[in-house]
C-alpha cells in the first residue's frame, strides 16, 4: 500500500506539463519534460498514485510525445473526445463527431468560404482545408503530418474533432455563427489559445473524461486533482478536488479560483506533487 493508492493527477500538456509556448514563438522543437516534474511523477505513481496526461491534442498529435511522459494511466485527448491507453494501444472510450458534421461544415463554410481547420481522424491521420501559418506552426510543434484537402467532402468518418485556426476576430466570428444555428448545441465550442478553436462532439470535455477516467481506475471524487493553464481545461479544474493552475495560465483560469503553484517552466506539476505529499500521509 503507498499513500497516494487511489488518488490521481491529471494535467494538460502544453504549458502545463511542458512549456511549449517559447518554442512556439521561436519556432522550436518541443522540448522535454524537465527533470523536476519527471522525478515527482516517478515519486508519485511508485508510492500508488495514477498520473494521466489531459490534453486538447489529438492521438497524432501527442503520440510523438508521450513515450517521454511517465504515467501509468489511460490518457485524455482531444479535449475529452477520447480515453486512449497508450499501453495497449486502443481507445477505451470515444466521443466522436457523428455523420451530421458534414452539412453543419457545409453551412459554416458557405458563411466561411475560406475558413482554415484542421481535421482529426479515431487513428493517426490529420487533413487540413485552406491551411495558414498558423497550421503550419501547429505542424511544426506537434510533429504530426498534415495533409491538404481541396474539399470537405474528401475526409471520412468517423472524426475525432475540428480545430479551427486563425486571428482571434475570425474565430470569434465562427464561435457566434455556430452558437446561433439551430445545430449550434450539438457541439462544445472552446478556446486552447487565441488562434485556435475546438470543436468536439457535446459532452466531449476534459472534465466528463476526468470523471470517467476516474470511475475506470476506481477513483473517488475527492481524490482527483487537475492541473491546467487554459479555456478548455478549465472543465476538468471543475471537477477537482483541489483546482491547481501554473503561474503562467491565462488570467480567466488564474481567476477561477484555482490554487496557483508555479510557472510550467519550473516544475508546476512537481509543485501540485509536494503539495499532496503533505496532504497524504
Amino acid at each position: 500500500m503507498g499513500k497516494f493508492d487511489h488518488v490521481l493527477i491529471a494535467s494538460d500538456f502544453d504549458n502545463t506539463l511542458v512549456y511549449t509556448q517559447g518554442a512556439l514563438d521561436a519556432g522550436l522543437d518541443t522540448p522535454p519534460m524537465i527533470e523536476r516534474n519527471r522525478r515527482a511523477l516517478e515519486y508519485f505513481m511508485a508510492n500508488g498514485g495514477y498520473f494521466a496526461v489531459s490534453t486538447g491534442r489529438a492521438l497524432p498529435a501527442f503520440a510523438h510525445f508521450a513515450d517521454d511522459v511517465p504515467m501509468n494511466a489511460p490518457c485524455i485527448i482531444a479535449n475529452g473526445a477520447g480515453l486512449y491507453d497508450f499501453s495497449r494501444g486502443e481507445y477505451l472510450y470515444t466521443a466522436f463527431l457523428d455523420e451530421h458534421v458534414r452539412e453543419h461544415v457545409a453551412a459554416l463554410l458557405e458563411r466561411f468560404p475560406d475558413l482554415t481547420f484542421e481535421i482529426y481522424h479515431a487513428d493517426r491521420r490529420i487533413h487540413a482545408l485552406h491551411p495558414n501559418q498558423y497550421v503550419y506552426n501547429h505542424e511544426h510543434l506537434t510533429r504530426a503530418k498534415v495533409e491538404v484537402v481541396e474539399s470537405f467532402d474528401e475526409v471520412d468518418l468517423p472524426l475525432i474533432k475540428l480545430l479551427f485556426e486563425d486571428e482571434w476576430e475570425v474565430l470569434d466570428a465562427v464561435y457566434a455563427f455556430i452558437r446561433a444555428q439551430d445545430w449550434g448545441d450539438r457541439y462544445e465550442l472552446i478556446y486552447s489559445s487565441n488562434h485556435l478553436l475546438e470543436m468536439t462532439a457535446r459532452g466531449a470535455t476534459k472534465g466528463d473524461m476526468v470523471l470517467r477516467l476516474a470511475e475506470h481506475l476506481g477513483v473517488q471524487r475527492k481524490d482527483i486533482y487537475c492541473i491546467g493553464d487554459h479555456n478548455n481545461d478549465l472543465p476538468m479544474l471543475q471537477v477537482s478536488a483541489i483546482p491547481f493552475a501554473p503561474a503562467n495560465a491565462i488570467e480567466s483560469v488564474l481567476k477561477s479560483g484555482a490554487q496557483i503553484v508555479c510557472h510550467c517552466r519550473d516544475g508546476a506539476v512537481a509543485d501540485v506533487i509536494e503539495i499532496l505529499d503533505k496532504k497524504y500521509q
